[in-house]
């Protein structure tokens, strides 16, 4: 028998969606600006309208440039 249950079921189920909040990516993200300064950085996301990541990147970018 399988011990790890929740992922096989999240298998089944198709519904293991997650996503990062904003107010964390915000926290976090803001100690490395200097890091992101005159780079390129490519967001691997289905669906950018739904993305936090692509959304806090966006409205930032001006910040880093």
């Amino acid at each position: 028998m399988s011990l790890n249950k929740n992922l096989h079921g999240a298998k089944r189920k198709k519904n293991d969606e997650f996503y990062t909040q904003l107010s964390d990516i915000e926290n976090e993200l803001r100690h490395y600006s200097e890091h992101f300064r005159d780079r390129v950085v490519y967001c691997n996301c289905d669906d950018p309208r739904v993305s936090n990541f692509f959304h806090y990147s966006r409205t930032n970018s001006r910040t880093w440039a």
